[in-house]
């Protein structure tokens, strides 16, 4: 599997990251099925891995990537985030300096590491000033516990304001961006991918496959559907009339370039110029092996055409509801008086 600049951090990442929020009670429960799909992903090339402290309920996701990583963290650019809730308590999660701190260690004592290369906050957080966070993940950095830092879901807008506000005071600058993106949501082709671009940002993007419709086992009139442990959104997701009429015609497409639509998906987004890598996030052996078997899949010009007609440049079908919503968006009291 070929490598690729994570932005202008000199850092190398594989095309392909695996991504971990499947390991674990909500996804592969097996935690020695999930240590052998991460040996499995690096004999076949993934030199990187994404997680976060709140994958698997409870830190359980980066337990298992820090089991399977004993004797093998030299050969990975190790990832994960903070941000989302890791107990009851109201300071137990956010991007203040407070729970900066606290959170990187119980990361890293999860992991069984000294260091993690990409420490991304993983949602937005309006409550917090940006230098408050930009200054405690700058001291983190000074004291060699993470290599890079990184943001994700965040509105191009907010990406801006955090580039401004450490050049004007003199913090460590974000260096990498986690967006949602795949064929059937291409809204961050619009602002959020050119300015990443612009400001030499490395893009992992999450979900290339469109949380399982691109998966080619969610077709209209499909018998599956998700089981009562998939997560909340699924069911509207899953269901969206607008989205399954683009997969039945990607499916043709695929069809036709002798490909699987999941292969189509992410040989899509690993097209775009300002893409590092696509984080794939499979739950069981079986999925990981099918993923893998398309990292070297590259889309000649009249597929991408043909997939601009399906799907035009920019455009989202319809929301993925686990993605942020801006408090102008999500708070009446902000638009009206």
């Amino acid at each position: 599997m070929h490598t690729r600049p994570l932005g202008r951090t000199g850092i190398q990442v594989s095309a392909f990251t695996l991504g971990t929020m499947m390991f674990g009670p909500y996804g592969n429960p097996d935690r020695d099925e999930c240590v052998r799909m991460v040996h499995r992903a690096l004999d076949q090339g993934i030199t990187t891995i994404d997680t976060a402290d709140v994958y698997g309920g409870d830190g359980e996701s980066e337990r298992i990537v820090g089991e399977a990583l004993r004797g093998r963290r030299d050969d990975v650019v190790l990832a994960t985030k903070f941000n989302g809730p890791m107990g009851t308590g109201p300071n137990r999660r956010g991007s203040s300096r407070r729970w900066v701190v606290e959170a990187v260690e119980g990361s890293l004592r999860r992991l069984g590491v000294d260091h993690v290369d990409l420490y991304q906050v993983h949602h937005p957080d309006p409550g917090t000033d940006v230098e408050e966070t930009l200054s405690a993940l700058t001291d983190l950095l000074r004291a060699g516990k993470v290599r890079a830092i990184g943001h994700s879901n965040l509105p191009p807008s907010d990406i801006v304001e955090a580039q401004w506000v450490a050049e004007r005071r003199g913090l460590a600058r974000f260096r990498s961006e986690q967006p949602h993106y795949s064929i059937l949501n291409r809204g961050v082709e619009r602002e959020i991918l050119p300015v990443c671009a612009r400001f030499g940002l490395g893009v992992l993007v999450w979900s290339p496959l469109s949380m399982g419709l691109l998966s080619g086992r969610l077709r209209r009139g499909s018998a599956e559907r998700p089981s009562a442990g998939r997560l909340h959104w699924a069911p509207r997701h899953l269901t969206d009339e607008r989205k399954l009429d683009a997969v039945e015609a990607l499916a043709a497409l695929a069809g036709e370039a002798g490909l699987s639509l999941p292969h189509l998906a992410l040989g899509f987004v690993t097209a775009h110029p300002a893409v590092s890598a696509a984080v794939i996030g499979p739950r069981t052996p079986r999925q990981l092996d099918d993923l893998l078997a398309g990292a070297d899949i590259t889309l000649s010009g009249d597929v991408l055409d043909r997939i601009d007609e399906i799907v035009p440049p920019g455009v989202d079908l319809g929301p993925v509801d686990v993605e942020y919503v801006p408090p102008a968006l999500a708070l009446p009291a902000l638009r009206r008086r």
